[in-house]
């Protein structure tokens, strides 16, 4: 699954060198561990040499030429030997995985960091478990080549090189007869490699949409989803199809070069013969440079040792090409641009000094038109049931609510709101009420005109300052699988029991706590599911009063809020309001009547503004809307206030 936009990708003119190279860039900093490393690895390769040449002395010296006083002198470098090399190899390994897992602690905190960075925009076009799998099944599909690989290249290299070496210096034409078919391996090796690192992208790109749409169908939405439509049967063939597909894939990325590396194998474990029989011949014919018996016995010994590192390099060149497709889909995320950041020159908004004045001044901004991700074709099990069904389940991907579909976007919009007012912000559903509250804490960014809070271009403030200025209350509360403790400290990590005990007692959920058995230290459940849609509610408005931020934005604050919570909410906004910013988008009647101004918005512009008493004198837009939607509700507020 690429990414759904291609407005977002940077993709470099040589992206398979590019590749090679950012990869390799990631150990810059561990060069002293890799230079020991190498150090370690060439070490233990010439300590490897020694054998065959001892066998070779030990072979002509003293089983042939009797000279018996040198056979304990052998016999003893040859047991050292290996004990050196392995106690090296130990030192060696240790090193190896600890850069190899540094690389991808950096690379992990590379990539999570980079989408922390970036736009909303693209969380709202992206499946949650696209991401997912970027950060889990692609890095975690490369480990084995930036923690082993990386070695194991060095160390059969020198291997190879330094054999090669030693075998050409016993007899040259020995070590031609043995390397004769090296060159057409390397050939074919290199065409399986590319055959290697197609199927591994494509198998990754089926692994992102199991992924996503397990995380889609067995979230707490996904199975209400499934359960209160009967669609569990449809979600179990799709995941079967998906399953199956993947399954076929994984098969043949393992049997890519199998038959090819069984001939290579056959060939190294025949070639020996060869080499008797090129030696035998030799001497046969009474050559003076035939090998003498040592040099057989030494160069058999050499020949046994190339053979296993020049397989493990053609086996891992094949390895490293399919792992390079997961280097691809990672870099690719990297290339990502983040479009909303600080500016060169960005200032901090001082908290002692700020007001939180809010001002729009002939803004104008519309939504990119972004074109859909391209979906894998349904396989036969899932149908086009199953199709209908994974859009319903993209709806609940994200946890941040996707702005709603505003062809017109914003245009000319200006107004002001002071600190200690409440603007109300109305209008029907795609008027543009949601894009205005993402343009104050630079969710998206206008494309003319600007947003200032105290005279300050939002875009020439740091981001990190902005989003400490500003407390936002979504449509859709969202709250982490922890304690209402932790999710309220999300706010403010260092706040003190009291400092959280005031701040749901505002909030008017503190007695609803205290009947919990665990007090705040109460579990919630994923997204919050074990409290009621107004339990959330009101945790998610203790959590902004915890932080006390200078300017409030509501979206539907408290939409789920029954009457009586609602009206200590609004109680305990009103107190939180004095000398502060509130924005809020108004779809209840309590909150429009306490609003000190009225924006009513129609098609990305205000076309009304003022007092509820006023806008209803005027008979326009507003009036319309307060009879379709609160006349019915102010009337119930009536009866309830005579009751």
């Amino acid at each position: 699954m690429m990414p759904p936009s291609n407005d977002f990708v940077r993709v470099p003119p040589d992206r398979r060198g590019q590749t090679f190279r950012r990869m390799v860039a990631f150990f810059a900093p561990y060069r002293a561990q890799v230079l020991v490393v190498l150090v370690a690895i060439i070490a233990t390769s010439l300590l490897g040499l020694l054998n065959p040449f001892l066998l070779k002395l030990l072979t002509d010296n003293v089983i042939i030429g009797h000279h018996f006083g040198l056979l304990n002198f052998y016999v003893g470098l040859m047991i050292v030997t290996p004990v050196v090399t392995g106690l090296i190899g130990v030192g060696q390994s240790y090193l190896n995985n600890l850069i190899g897992q540094s690389v991808m602690q950096d690379l992990r905190n590379a990539l999570y960091a980079h989408l922390q960075r970036m736009p909303l925009r693209f969380f709202t076009a992206t499946r949650t478990g696209e991401i997912q799998s970027r950060l889990a099944n692609d890095v975690g599909g490369i480990q084995s080549v930036v923690t082993d690989t990386a070695a194991s290249i060095t160390s059969n290299v020198a291997v190879a090189l330094s054999t090669m070496v030693a075998m050409i210096l016993i007899d040259w034409r020995l070590t031609l007869l043995s390397l004769g078919m090296l060159p057409f391996f390397l050939v074919v090796t290199h065409r399986i490699g590319r055959v290697r690192r197609t199927v591994s992208t494509e198998t990754q790109q089926r692994l992102a949409e199991m992924t996503a749409v397990t995380e889609e169908t067995l979230s707490v939405s996904g199975i209400l989803l499934g359960k209160t439509f009967g669609a569990q049967e449809r979600s179990v063939a799709r995941f079967r199809g998906l399953n199956l597909e993947l399954a076929r894939l994984q098969i043949r990325q393992a049997m890519v070069g199998r038959w090819f590396f069984m001939i290579i194998g056959t060939i190294f474990s025949i070639t020996p013969a060869f080499v008797y029989w090129l030696a035998g011949t030799l001497a046969a014919n009474g050559d003076p440079s035939a090998p003498t018996a040592g040099d057989i016995v030494a160069f058999t010994t050499l020949q046994s040792r190339l053979f296993f590192p020049m397989g493990q390099l053609l086996n891992i060149q094949v390895e490293i090409a399919g792992s390079l497709a997961l280097f691809d889909r990672i870099f690719e995320y990297l290339d990502l641009d983040p479009e909303i950041t600080d500016a060169p020159d960005a200032v901090e908004l001082a908290p002692d000094a700020l007001r939180g004045a809010v001002a729009f001044e002939d803004v104008s901004f519309h939504y990119p038109v972004e074109a859909a991700a391209p979906r894998p074709a349904a396989t036969a099990e899932a149908g086009a049931e199953a199709e209908a069904e994974a859009e319903a389940a993209d709806s609940l991907a994200t946890a941040v609510p996707e702005p709603p579909p505003a062809p017109f976007g914003l245009d000319d919009v200006s107004f002001e709101a002071n600190p200690g007012e409440l603007v109300a912000l109305v209008g029907p559903s795609g008027a543009g009420k949601t894009t205005t509250t993402y343009l104050i804490p630079r969710l998206y960014d206008v494309e003319s005109g600007r947003v200032t809070i105290d005279g300050l271009d939002v875009r020439s403030v740091t981001l990190a300052s902005l989003g400490r200025a500003i407390g936002f209350v979504t449509q859709e509360t969202y709250l982490f699988h922890a304690s209402i403790r932790d999710n309220l400290l999300f706010a403010k990590p260092d706040a003190t029991d009291s400092e959280l005990e005031a701040a749901a007692r505002a909030a008017a959920i503190s007695e609803r706590i205290r009947e919990l058995p665990d007090g705040f230290d109460t579990i919630v459940g994923e997204r919050g599911y074990k409290l009621s849609g107004g339990e959330k509610q009101r945790v998610a408005i203790a959590r902004v009063l915890l932080k006390n931020p200078k300017i409030l934005i509501l979206d539907e604050a408290t939409s789920s809020l029954d009457t009586v919570s609602e009206r200590l909410i609004q109680a305990a906004l009103a107190r939180l309001t004095e000398g502060r910013t509130t924005i809020a988008i108004a779809h209840r009647l309590s909150t429009i009547l306490r609003a000190d101004r009225i924006l009513v918005f129609e098609r990305g512009r205000i076309v009304e503004r003022g007092t509820h008493r006023e806008l209803l004198n005027r008979d326009g837009l507003y009036a319309r809307l307060y009879h379709e939607q609160f006349e019915a509700e102010a009337a119930a507020l009536a009866e309830l206030g005579t009751a």
